[in-house]
């Protein structure tokens, strides 16, 4: 069977497809070059980072690391850190380095300006600030329980007159209530009368006690004595000012001896009941109360206000703090007394009760412990500045321009700075003057989590002249990192520092951070970074020669 002719491509087809393909291909070719032009210096990076393992295969004794990264390991000292382009250590295979950072710091990040920019960072020292706190709940107005007044009758009889008649009404003190006629009042006041004729001092006595069980004092007992005409009715007199919450009897009635009458509450004073969350306990006086009083210590003042009266507070203090927890919601019940004069505050409402502890309260209470306070003033960090993992707090730090360290640190509970900005007040990890980072902060710590070396990571811009044309880096300001550096030593170790300038083992002091300072037979001597400690120990002399020759030499 003779074989099949191919069938030819037509040409509207071929410039239609072929051509294009063509030209995309080169395209597609143009674009790949230029990406890796863009992203040289990062794929140069991370191909260091990926095969340091099978380079740090040496021959010899000892092998090269990176004191500040020390993942990095070569064998020849010729060879730089891929990530800080630093000098490389000696030291024995096999011998890991004292601490790949220093003590405190759990993560080291190096920015670039460039990328500093591009990520908006921003710093703040960290200083003494006037703080607040401020612990706002919602309430209900309550009677205070030790106004609440029973008013029973003391002796059997049958009420014959109600001069307060309806619930609610206003009552004054020692206002007449009611009018109860009693068999037993008449007999006893007959009783004092004759014992009064016949001169019988211990009958009369007798009468007069059990009139005063039943209300009547002795002026009254007096006028009867001195008009000689028993009584047949006892009144009833209310026993504070208030409101009678609730009436009892009704007129003809009988009442037995103790029988309630009326319930009456004087709301001059008022209670509001509370919850508040276990995280604000620590800023409540100590669960003791006045044994007198009742009143917890400290009387914190706090400031209520209504629905019914927007823009009128209404001023009081802390009077008790309930023993034991809710288990359901996990709050605690609080009370606040208030004063209530104009009787405006009533039972049943609902009231916004609000705490303001200045630093002089919160000074006194249980968190106040451990607070750094100078002058009236807090050491306080921003919110902004917080990275709060769950298990540990940090902030990063910086050290030099450029570089930022992740310390773990301990604070205190949540305050209001002047401006009612959130702060958090320092209690380990920091000192004045720290410079933390705020806007930016969650983005250096994403890089931080992300990169898979131990301790550190570089981002952005190596600095080497084929920086990407289109991405332009900032080169660093050295002298700005030894200064900065240097600035972080006390003053005579400053001087020192800056009169012996090398380190005696590798190179100037400052570029790899802030020195270490060793005692070598008494004398100071600084090194660059940790990793030239043992070098510089093991031969004393040595060193402090080199230190002699580097001090005197202009």
């Amino acid at each position: 069977m003779p074989d099949t002719p191919r069938r030819r491509v037509p040409n509207w087809l071929r410039l239609l497809i072929l051509v294009p393909l063509a030209r995309l291909r080169f395209l597609i070719i143009l674009g790949a070059i230029a990406f890796v032009l863009m992203k040289w210096d990062y794929l140069s990076a991370k191909y260091e980072q990926m095969t340091y393992t099978h380079q740090s295969e040496a021959s010899g004794d000892h092998e090269y690391f990176c004191p500040m990264h020390p993942s990095i390991v070569r064998a020849s000292k010729k060879d730089k850190c891929p990530i800080c382009f630093m000098p490389l250590s000696k030291r024995k295979k096999g011998e890991a380095s004292d601490a790949s950072l220093p003590e405190g710091i759990a993560s080291r990040v190096q920015l670039s300006p460039y990328r500093i920019v591009l990520a908006g960072v921003k710093t703040v020292p960290v200083a003494y600030h006037t703080v607040t706190k401020e612990i706002a709940t919602i309430g209900t107005v309550e009677f205070d329980e030790r106004s609440l007044k029973n008013v029973s009758a003391r002796v059997k009889g049958r009420i014959d007159e109600l001069f307060v008649n309806q619930t609610g009404q206003l009552v004054k003190k020692d206002q007449p209530l009611a009018k109860i006629y009693s068999p037993d009042l008449v007999v006893t006041v007959e009783s004092l009368l004759s014992a009064r004729k016949a001169g019988s001092r211990e009958a009369e006595d007798n009468a007069r006690e059990r009139l005063r069980r039943w209300g009547i004092d002795d002026k009254q007992i007096d006028k009867i004595l001195a008009d000689g005409k028993p009584i047949q009715h006892l009144t009833i007199v209310s026993p504070i000012n208030g409101h009678v919450i609730k009436k009892y009897p009704r007129e003809g009635q009988y009442v037995e001896e103790g029988g309630p009458l009326y319930d009456v509450a004087d709301i001059s004073t008022v209670w509001v009941q509370a919850q508040l969350y276990e995280d604000d306990l620590a800023f409540l006086p100590k669960d003791t109360h006045d044994p007198k009083t009742g009143l917890a210590e400290g009387k914190l003042k706090v400031a209520a206000s209504a629905r019914a009266f927007p823009g009128r507070t209404f001023n009081g203090v802390l009077s008790f703090v309930f023993p034991h927890l809710d288990q359901e919601s996990r709050t605690l019940s609080v009370r606040f007394e208030l004063k209530n004069l104009d009787h405006e505050l009533r039972p049943g409402m609902s009231a916004t009760v609000s705490l303001q502890l200045d630093v002089a309260t919160i000074a006194t209470l249980p968190a106040g412990e451990g607070l750094q306070i100078r002058s009236g003033q807090v050491l306080v960090i921003p919110e902004l500045s917080i990275i709060d993992t769950g298990a540990a707090t940090y902030v990063y730090r910086e050290d030099i321009p450029g570089q930022f360290d992740g310390i773990k640190v301990e604070l205190g509970p949540r305050l209001l700075g002047p401006n009612r900005e959130i702060l958090y007040p320092v209690l380990k990890g920091l000192k004045e003057n720290d410079r933390l980072v705020t806007t930016g902060s969650f983005l250096i710590d994403a890089e931080t989590r992300l990169n898979h070396n131990a301790g550190s990571i570089y981002i952005g811009g190596s600095g080497s002249k084929s920086a990407s044309p289109t991405l332009p880096s900032t080169p660093d300001n050295k002298n700005a990192k030894v200064e900065a550096a240097l600035k972080q030593l006390l003053p005579e170790d400053q001087r020192l520092a800056r009169a012996q300038k090398i380190c005696p083992i590798d190179k100037p002091l400052g570029e790899m951070g802030k020195p270490v300072k060793i005692m070598l037979k008494g004398q100071p001597v600084f090194l660059c970074c940790v990793g030239c400690v043992k070098s510089a120990e093991a031969d004393p002399d040595e060193t402090l020669k080199k230190v002699a020759e580097l001090t005197t030499k202009k």
